[in-house]
């Protein structure tokens, strides 16, 4: 008898959640009046790039030849080896830990200088040409000469 009252309220709830679930049904085909329709979600470019909701005016529209498109990094003019070498002051070094910077005379910018990049030892208030190399940590100074 236990059996058939289970069986009696599984069939209810089952009933239940199938008109709920009709109820909603109707309530999204009412709502889908309300602007949530495909025309409504499209968006459209200007002929400045921007979003706008309105279509474009034929009369603006411009042709593009496919050749103008650059998708790549325009190849690069070859580096002079003399625009590498640079002249500058060396405004701190301390020998004991084997690092320093140097001042950059033509941009004024401090370049880092380990020991092992040095051909000759420098100190401070030297003046020194040197090559400048990119590594993760930003600009570092190479080949680091005393002028005399």
């Amino acid at each position: 008898m236990a059996d058939n009252w289970k069986k009696k309220e599984r069939e209810k709830k089952k009933q239940q959640s199938k008109k709920e679930k009709d109820e909603k049904k109707l309530e999204r085909r009412d709502n889908k009046k309300d602007g949530n329709d495909l025309d409504s979600m499209i968006m459209y470019i200007d002929e400045n790039g921007n979003f706008t909701s309105t279509p474009p005016d034929p009369s603006k529209r411009k042709e593009i030849n496919a050749e103008d498109i650059n998708i790549s990094v325009p190849k690069q003019a070859p580096i002079n080896p003399e625009d590498l070498i640079r002249k500058g002051t060396v405004s701190f070094f301390n020998t004991s830990k084997g690092y320093g910077f140097i001042n950059d005379d033509e941009t004024r910018e401090r370049v880092f200088v380990h020991a092992n990049s040095l051909t000759e030892m420098i100190q401070e208030n030297n003046k020194v040409t040197f090559e400048i190399e990119s590594s993760p940590k930003g600009l570092v100074a190479v080949n680091v000469k005393v002028i005399r």
